[in-house]
């Protein structure tokens, strides 16, 4: 792991790295990089945009800004952008705990974020390792995009919340995660609500969407295990796993049901990415934001 320093982004230069590593992040085309005088603004006007700095180097960054949603003031975080060579080296998870003590001094209770469902990184980072909570599924988000990551599908995104004094988040954060075995146990007892086979390259393919059934206590819906390796090999079906977990999780949502953890579990050899599910509580989360899909943490 590299030695890295994170601070907030301070200089005119500093910002202009940010527009380099959103560029190589996301692989943009034809989209434009949030600009470094927007970012100075945000900076200088109750944001907060934190870098991680390998020496000199900016290698990554968190953007993020004072949000109101009626009820109470939060950080809404937009932009969590790690350099490819330094992906898979725990940046992206060393800059959100850098945002989330950052926040607290800050005073603000909560985060909040969209990411890609369909990435397993994305809910193994979100859900699993920081304790978030997804509490909304967003179809086609930011609209079409033109960038290496969207892969010409629509934008469909899963909104998290990130309490950053709860138990569940303090013992995510200090790597208390339920063991391999759990996972194991607990996907065996699940009812499956996306059926997938293997596709021509070898990559799942869904196959089939299932409502959750009544009586059951947990559900798993799969996600491919590498979006990358999917893009590259298997592209034409990129769009039938958007559509499948689409209705997978409304048709969990409109009986109640929400995304509790995420896990990747071996199955016969094979490494295969989920997200769980449970019913929701009947009551919603006090203080919980009126309207939204609301999935309360364990």
């Amino acid at each position: 792991m590299p030695d890295l320093q994170f601070r907030k982004l301070r200089t005119p230069e500093e910002f202009r790295m940010a527009e380099e590593v959103q560029i190589k992040a996301w692989g943009m085309h034809g989209e434009h990089p949030v600009p470094a005088s927007l970012q100075r603004a945000i900076q200088d006007n109750g944001g907060l945009i934190l870098g991680a700095f390998h020496d000199i180097h900016l290698i990554g960054f968190t953007l993020g800004f004072v949000a109101w949603d009626g009820q109470e003031l939060y950080l809404w975080s937009h932009m969590n952008a790690v350099l490819p060579e330094y992906q898979n080296h725990k940046v992206g998870f060393r800059l959100k705990e850098a945002q989330r003590e950052e926040v607290l001094r800050m005073g603000l209770p909560k985060i909040r974020w969209t990411f890609d469902p369909l990435v397993a990184k994305n809910g193994y980072l979100n859900v699993r390792r920081l304790g978030a909570y997804p509490d909304r599924y967003m179809h086609h988000y930011y609209g079409t995009m033109d960038t290496e990551q969207t892969g010409g599908i629509p934008t469909d995104r899963v909104r998290v919340t990130w309490l950053l004094t709860s138990p569940h988040v303090e013992e995510r954060l200090g790597g208390k995660v339920p063991s391999k075995d759990d996972d194991l146990a607990r996907f065996g007892s699940s009812q499956v609500l996306v059926d997938t086979e293997l596709g021509e390259a070898g990559l799942r393919i869904p196959r089939e969407v299932h409502e959750p059934e009544e009586g059951r206590s947990s559900g798993v819906l799969e996600v491919p295990f590498d979006m990358s390796a999917l893009r590259e090999h298997q592209p034409k079906d990129l769009r039938g796993w958007r559509l499948a977990t689409r209705e997978a999780f409304r048709a969990a949502h409109d009986l109640g049901w929400g995304v509790d953890d995420f896990a990747v579990v071996s199955v016969e050899h094979e490494r295969r990415a989920f997200y769980f599910l449970a019913p929701r509580p009947a009551e919603p989360t006090p203080g919980a934001p009126s309207g939204a899909d609301v999935n309360p943490p364990p």
